[in-house]
């Protein structure tokens, strides 16, 4: 990947955190954005020159509400102006974890705050840099980030999965769209994942064990067991890949 542009949104942390530090390695040049500057600077430190690259990597770190569509405009404007910017990669990455709840006890503000962070943000992102993407064969990609929630419903996860199902439909439709441009566009499902946010960290360890139950390796994925699918679908390897969902689950049952 040297000398291409990746884009990550929720680089902060967790899986975003991950696949920067994977196509770090890779040899990109990375534009990675959060809406928490902390995490982002935490990032910054961790990100050392890369010695297995022949070329000096240029990164970026950008916080962003990508729920704000004038906020993903304005961040690609920033990019772009004065000198064109070429974005090859687009990882979709940002968005909230859920809270266990029953959909009579879900409040307007929940619903709205996952349908714009989850749905409206990845729309909002993608729409901004499709501009910025090289229309060659394969020489353009994007990764969405959808869950298991997306494939299979889920009791009191009602409304994240009305998100992850969303992310697939658009991921799917947007293979077809820009396939022709050569830009693939596809998708990750990752199960149970040990990262800050996930629900069985949020709610407590009792969670997690009833999560782990229902993967057949018997334990959490990582972060960077994710991040190494997000690096093959944007490389070559995956160059006819497109309009796909891959789970990384460790075998749900």
């Amino acid at each position: 990947m040297e000398g291409k542009t990746a884009l990550i949104t929720g680089a902060g942390s967790g899986i975003g955190r991950a696949t920067a530090h994977k196509l770090h390695i890779l040899g990109a040049n990375l534009i990675l954005i959060d809406i928490n500057p902390s995490s982002l600077h935490q990032v910054e430190t961790e990100l050392t020159p890369n010695p297995s690259s022949n070329q000096t990597q240029h990164h970026q770190y950008h916080t962003c509400d990508i729920s704000s569509p004038t906020a993903c405009n304005n961040l690609l404007t920033t990019l772009t102006t004065p000198q064109p910017l070429t974005i090859n990669y687009l990882f979709n990455n940002a968005g909230i974890n859920p809270t266990t709840m029953p959909i009579t006890s879900t409040p307007d503000t929940y619903f709205t705050k996952l349908i714009d962070t989850n749905l409206r943000g990845t729309f909002n992102m993608t729409r901004a840099c499709i501009p910025h993407m090289p229309s060659s064969s394969n020489s353009a990609a994007i990764v969405n980030m959808t869950s298991m929630c997306g494939l299979k419903g889920y009791s009191g996860f009602s409304v994240y999965c009305a998100t992850k199902f969303a992310i697939v439909g658009f991921t799917k439709a947007l293979a077809v769209e820009l396939g022709p441009r050569g830009i693939r566009v596809n998708a990750v499902a990752p199960g149970p994942t040990d990262t800050p946010t996930m629900v069985g960290n949020v709610e407590g360890e009792e969670k997690n064990e009833e999560m782990v139950k229902g993967v057949a390796l018997g334990r959490l994925g990582r972060p960077e067991e994710v991040a190494d699918v997000v690096g093959f679908l944007f490389g070559d390897e995956a160059r006819f890949v497109n309009g796909g969902v891959v789970e990384v689950t460790g075998g749900m049952v």
